[in-house]
């Protein structure tokens, strides 16, 4: 259960979050149609702006290291939390890959489909091949792709073994490849076992949120199994770097009993 104030405190943010999201959508889509056109960079720009307002209404602090300098590439990262994208893509102008649930969330999925987002059902086989032929598409017409190869969010201390189709499709393509890594600090901040609602009022009703984004470099292997595999060995050691590093993290007793093991 909630104590009041946290409730309180996590309301007050989610009202501070829609109300902006809803007078941002709508005052795009008139100055679209009256004064200039719709473009994927006025877009991005436009989820930019937001995730930073957004950050910082949220009590996010993240420390960041590497840069998303590569364009027309294909970037993969573990998948934490919701909070995920909000955190990536103030530094990432790319498409999302994203589960079809999203499409259900009234506003969110409307400012998510205007900045860049392929939905998929993840158990139908039809909606991920639709989505890999767009995926495709989208790096071919010269953008970038963020992927979480996972498949879905992850307590666990290492990843859940990485989908090796998409590593397939961009390996034949010649796109490059970009490993990214986002961590929280905190248990609370990482999503289990709840609906949405239940986890932004887990999540937001503490004061911060302290989270780690390392950008890696670009990836290659001979192969799209082997670039799977470069690209998930270099997260879950990227995970115990972080975590090793940061007393406070619920992961680190788990690292130190491994040390200790060996």
């Amino acid at each position: 259960m909630l104590k009041l104030p946290r409730y309180i405190l996590a309301f007050t943010r989610a009202l501070l979050l829609i109300i902006p999201m809803g007078l941002m959508i709508f005052g795009y889509l008139i100055a679209s149609k009256l004064f200039f056109k719709h473009t994927y960079e006025r877009a991005f720009l436009l989820r930019r702006l937001y995730l930073r307002y957004t950050n910082f209404i949220l009590g996010i602090r993240s420390e960041v290291q590497g840069e998303a300098s590569l364009h027309n590439a294909l970037y993969v990262s573990n998948h934490r939390s919701l909070s995920d994208p909000l955190i990536l893509c103030q530094f990432l102008d790319a498409y999302i890959i994203a589960k079809a649930e999203v499409a259900d969330y009234p506003l969110i999925s409307t400012g998510a489909e205007l900045t860049g987002i392929l939905y998929v059902k993840r158990q139908n086989k039809d909606s991920r091949a639709a989505v890999r032929v767009k995926m495709k598409e989208t790096l071919a017409s010269g953008h970038n792709v963020l992927v979480y190869p996972e498949g879905t969010v992850n307590k666990e201390l290492g990843t859940l073994p990485y989908r090796q189709g998409t590593f397939r499709e961009i390996k034949k393509m010649g796109i490059p490849l970009v490993p990214v890594c986002l961590e929280y600090r905190d248990s609370k901040d990482v999503w289990h076992n709840r609906n949405m609602i239940q986890h932004f009022f887990l999540q937001f009703g503490y004061w911060r949120t302290r989270a780690k984004l390392i950008i890696g470099d670009s990836i290659d292997a001979k192969d799209g199994d082997e670039l799977c595999r470069k690209a998930e060995e270099w997260t879950n050691s990227t995970i115990i770097e972080i975590h090793k590093n940061w007393p406070a993290s619920h992961f680190n007793k788990i690292i130190q009993l491994q040390n200790a093991e060996k």
